[in-house]
């Protein structure tokens, strides 16, 4: 990154080429971010500009492998090389503003180029997206396509931006319209942009817990992976009443009652499969692992898994029990257990045998706009033991992002992963017990607080 050293300059809108390799200056790529960053979305975002800059650069120049949050920090942010990610989160938060940007310039601006630049959620690597149809380099150019070695165009759909907002768990209430109009959006896009990312995305490797997705993804069964069910989850809410798992299986749940709620939105929390954008957002980022097998590994909503699915199978369910029912499977054996406060007035995490040092429950103020929160990730066996179940459930939707990207960037869990994993390479099953800052539902800060191996 000596080439990097140089360009540190937060007062200039643009940046010099000449502070780049001269490697780069015949690329098409990076005459297209070179576009992008003259262009009006990024005109004041100096630091936006490097950031973008920086990955584009690293990426063609064959390090894409090696960029991390913490580099990101160091080199663009001009973080101390010690600094924690864990407790400052500058990178994740311009990352999302990074990712709208770039959104809004292709679909303005840039809305004529033939490629477009997009950094998917849960990676820093950029890719590059035909807008219609698969070009090549010599198309770009009119010169011979690249040598091996060099970046090509993905053949990836481009995709929708990301909605400004999204499904809310039990602890924030929206208007119920509002609610639906977002969850369904999120859905919609999730068929298409997870099949996508599946299939022809550029995998992440994710080394320091790899034998956590070799034990889910690469077994001889099928692995499911099941995001929430925000339209029951506002059935309870408006009901003021928990439906336990077996009314979720056999449909009673769909009986609560719904006052003061039109017949046909009724209709729509009953029938429709809504799920939270984060909860896309996590079965996304897990598309990118390499241990992923496309062959073997489905998402399922939540309302079409049966229990025999469950008993051969491995699954990652993402959401607590008032989102998720199935997560009720997994915390039957658990000694950390979520559960909802009366009236569904918000939830707390259960501590059936505290620790020296531990509480007996922790709970969150998830009416505040910015409180702490808490959330568990629980490695525990299937139904009958064959397999496993990895759960990522929070108080809030704050919680549930902590806890899927303590495990997608895991330095912090890394102690908890080698203590528990076997001499063959497999793993004893775990709790971990997070504590995170919510900053108008985005996690920040996420600690492990307690843990059990077993």
């Amino acid at each position: 990154m000596d080439h990097f050293a140089a360009v540190q300059s937060k007062t200039r809108m643009t940046l010099p080429d000449e502070a780049w390799p001269s490697s780069l200056h015949e690329d098409p790529y990076w005459a297209l971010a070179q576009r992008v960053i003259s262009g009006p979305n990024f005109a004041r975002s100096p630091l936006l500009t490097k950031f973008l800059l920086f990955v584009v650069a690293e990426t063609l120049e064959g390090r894409g492998n090696e960029i991390t949050e913490h580099q990101i920090g160091v080199q663009v942010f001009d973080r101390p090389a010690d600094y924690r990610t864990l407790e400052d989160n500058i990178v994740r938060s311009y990352a999302r503003q990074l990712r709208k940007r770039l959104a809004e310039h292709f679909a303005d601006q840039g809305s004529a180029e033939p490629v477009r630049i997009d950094i998917p959620v849960g990676a820093y690597v950029p890719v590059f997206l035909p807008t219609i149809e698969e070009v090549t380099r010599e198309e770009m150019t009119g010169s011979p396509a690249a040598a091996p070695g060099q970046i090509q165009p993905h053949a990836v759909p481009a995709r929708t931006a990301e909605p400004a907002t999204t499904v809310q768990s039990t602890a924030v209430r929206w208007t119920l319209g509002a609610v639906l109009a977002v969850a369904y959006s999120a859905a919609l896009i999730a068929a298409t942009w997870y099949a996508a990312k599946r299939s022809l995305a550029p995998p992440v490797s994710q080394e320091p817990a790899h034998a956590l997705w070799a034990e889910l993804f690469s077994g001889p069964e099928n692995s499911y992976i099941v995001p929430s069910d925000a339209g029951f989850n506002l059935l309870e809410d408006l009901s003021r009443r928990p439906a336990p798992l077996a009314e979720y299986i056999s449909g009673k749940y769909q009986e609560l009652p719904l006052s003061g709620v039109d017949a046909h939105s009724a209709s729509d929390l009953r029938s429709q499969q809504l799920t939270p954008f984060v909860d896309l957002q996590i079965a996304a980022a897990l598309a990118h692992l390499t241990e992923d097998d496309p062959q073997r590994v489905f998402i399922r909503f939540p309302r079409d898994l049966r229990l025999d699915d469950l008993k051969n199978a491995n699954a990652v369910i993402i959401g607590s029990v008032g989102s998720n029912p199935w997560a009720a499977i997994a915390e039957s054996n658990a000694n950390f257990r979520i559960v909802d406060r009366p009236g569904m007035n918000g939830a707390q995490i259960i501590n059936l045998k505290p620790q020296p040092g531990e509480s007996a429950t922790y709970s969150s103020r998830w009416n505040e706009p910015a409180h702490e929160t808490f959330a568990l990730i629980d490695f525990l066996p299937n139904l009958s033991g064959n397999g496993h179940l990895l759960v990522l459930e929070g108080l809030d939707v704050a919680g549930t992002q902590a806890a899927a990207e303590m495990l997608l960037y895991p330095s912090a869990i890394d102690p908890i992963l080698k203590r528990a994993t076997r001499p063959d390479g497999s793993l004893h099953n775990f709790e971990v017990l997070l504590r995170s800052t919510s900053i108008e539902s985005n996690a920040t800060g996420t600690q492990v607080i307690a843990s059990r191996i077993y």
